[in-house]
C-alpha cells in the first residue's frame, strides 16, 4: 500500500535512489539565519540599513532561496521589515519602542531572577558560574563579541532556571529585538566596567537563592542598559513617553 502525505499519494522510492537531503538543508537555512542575526547584532547589518542581496549572498556563499527563507524568519521576529517594493532592510526601533521594550524586559529579567533564586540546580548554577568567569576572561582581553555572547548566555539561562514555560516564550521574543542594542551599549569601556560588576552582583544573590536582591539588580542593570542606549541613539529624544513625577 502506499504512503499518502497531505491528502496526496507518494510514489514508492526505487531501490538505490538517492534521498533529499533535508537535513542538510535546514541545516543550511539555520546557519544562514544565526549568521545575519550576528551581523544586526554587532552592528555589521546597521539599523535602516537596507539589505542587498546580491551581496549577502556572496558573503555567505549561498543562493537567493536559502537568503529570502532566513528573511522571512527575521521579519517574524521583529528584526527585519520586508516591503513589497523596497525589499528587506533592518529594523530600527524608535525611542519610545527602546523606551518601553527595555521597561519591559527589565521586569520579565526581575521575575526570571526571582523563580531562578527558588529553582536554579547546583549544576545550573556552576554552569552560570564558568560563563561568569569566561566572561570575565573577554573583559580582560577587550573582546566584546566573546564577552557579549557569554554575558547573553548568562541571562539566558537564569531566565531557563526560573522554569516558566509562557516566561521563557516571552523573554525570547523580546530579547532578540533588543540584542543588537544591548551590544552596543558596552562600546564604553565605563560603561562595560559597570556592566561587569552587575553581574557579579547578580552571581552571588543567585548563589545566595536571594530573589528579591537579584530581582533588584536585574532590573536595575537592564534599565542602565536602556538609559546608555538613548544616549547614543542617533535620534533625538522626542517621543520617549513621559515619565511620572
Amino acid at each position: 500500500m502506499q504512503n499518502s502525505f497531505d491528502g496526496g499519494v507518494v510514489p514508492p522510492v526505487a531501490a538505490g535512489a538517492a534521498v533529499l537531503p533535508r537535513v542538510e538543508r535546514q541545516r543550511l537555512h539555520d546557519t544562514v539565519v544565526e549568521h545575519l542575526r550576528k551581523f544586526i547584532v554587532e552592528g555589521v547589518l546597521a539599523q535602516g540599513v537596507k539589505l542587498n542581496e546580491r551581496e549577502l549572498c556572496e558573503k555567505l556563499g549561498i543562493s537567493r532561496t536559502p537568503l529570502r527563507e532566513a528573511f522571512k524568519v527575521l521579519a517574524a521576529e521583529g528584526l527585519i521589515e520586508i516591503s513589497p517594493n523596497r525589499g528587506a532592510s533592518v529594523s530600527r526601533m524608535t525611542e519610545a519602542e527602546i523606551w518601553e521594550t527595555f521597561e519591559l524586559m527589565s521586569g520579565l529579567e526581575a521575575f526570571s531572577g526571582e523563580l531562578a533564586c527558588e529553582r536554579i540546580t547546583p549544576a545550573e548554577l556552576a554552569e552560570i558560574k564558568a560563563l561568569h568567569y569566561a566572561m570575565l576572561a573577554c573583559r580582560v582581553q577587550n573582546d566584546l563579541p566573546g564577552y557579549y555572547s557569554r554575558n547573553q548566555e548568562i541571562h539566558d539561562r537564569i531566565n531557563a532556571a526560573a522554569r516558566n514555560t509562557v516566561l521563557r516564550q516571552t523573554y525570547q521574543a523580546i530579547n532578540r529585538r533588543l540584542k543588537a542594542l544591548r551590544f552596543r551599549s558596552n562600546h564604553q569601556t565605563e560603561k562595560w566596567d559597570r556592566a561587569v560588576h552587575d553581574h557579579e552582583e547578580m552571581v552571588r544573590a543567585l548563589e545566595a537563592r536571594d530573589g528579591k536582591a537579584l530581582g533588584a539588580i536585574l532590573r536595575r542593570h537592564l534599565l542602565e542598559k536602556r538609559d546608555t542606549v538613548l544616549q547614543i541613539h542617533p535620534d533625538p529624544i522626542d517621543d520617549k513617553p513621559a515619565q511620572n513625577a
